[in-house]
């Protein structure tokens, strides 16, 4: 059976608001149905409000965000994957089994369908374990493989590598080349510019709550075309 996609998304002067003050916004973009957007910026400038917007955890004040099929439908088919992983008080396995649970799936079939994703990110050893015994680099892993098991058609990750070292980021990007080979929509968060290199096909660069600047990878790494991104790459500060 043929998925209906939920893709592209259109976001039309959208802006997110706390007590009069604006966040972000007004911001103008379409995701479409393939790649992998990277969101760069300095810190504060928006970017994880940015990604809760378009994940619908964010209300918007003004503007339109709209999918191609109801919001519920759309709803259910994205996945969101935070900084800090949230962890249940129970095994890793029931961890990952726990979004299949919930919607109806029977918890044999769960299990045995988190099992089958714990291999795919390397934790097979580490189903019985609880989760918060887990290290960094696997807890993210746990959290990638709840945030996959129900297959999404777009998977938002904010900054999910920053607090992992040079291993456990290699091993995540690996399964997140696999994942957008495999047809997920990604967009992601990150302030490490070589890991933008590594996997973008194309670059928001936030700035002050907007997308300052946005296009191909290559082109935003080579060419910037604006000063507050071109400092941006040269490691210096923005204001």
């Amino acid at each position: 059976m043929v998925k209906t996609s939920i893709l592209p998304l259109t976001v039309k002067d959208a802006d997110v608001r706390r007590r009069g003050k604006v966040l972000v916004g007004p911001v103008s973009a379409e995701i479409e149905t393939e790649g992998l957007t990277i969101v760069m910026g300095p810190n504060g400038a928006g970017k994880t409000t940015l990604l809760r917007l378009l994940h619908g955890m964010e209300r918007i004040s003004k503007g339109q965000l709209k999918w191609q099929v109801p919001e519920p439908m759309a709803r259910s088919a994205q996945a969101f994957v935070f900084q800090t992983p949230i962890l249940m008080r129970r095994s890793t396995l029931d961890n990952v089994a726990y979004p299949l649970e919930v919607h109806g799936v029977s918890g044999k079939d769960a299990r045995a369908q988190a099992e089958t994703w714990l291999a795919r990110v390397g934790l097979a050893d580490s189903a019985s374990k609880p989760a918060h015994v887990l290290s960094g680099g696997e807890r993210q892993k746990m959290a990638l493989a709840r945030a996959l098991i129900r297959e999404p058609q777009i998977l938002f990750l904010d900054e999910p590598c920053a607090n992992l070292d040079g291993r456990a980021t290699r091993e995540f990007e690996d399964i997140l080349a696999t994942t957008r080979a495999e047809g997920t929509r990604i967009v992601m968060a990150t302030h490490d510019i070589g890991q933008a290199r590594r996997l973008a096909e194309d670059i928001w660069f936030v700035h002050h709550g907007l997308i300052h600047e946005a296009g191909p990878a290559e082109t935003f790494f080579t060419t910037p075309q604006t000063l507050e991104a071109r400092a941006f790459l040269q490691g210096d500060i923005v204001e």
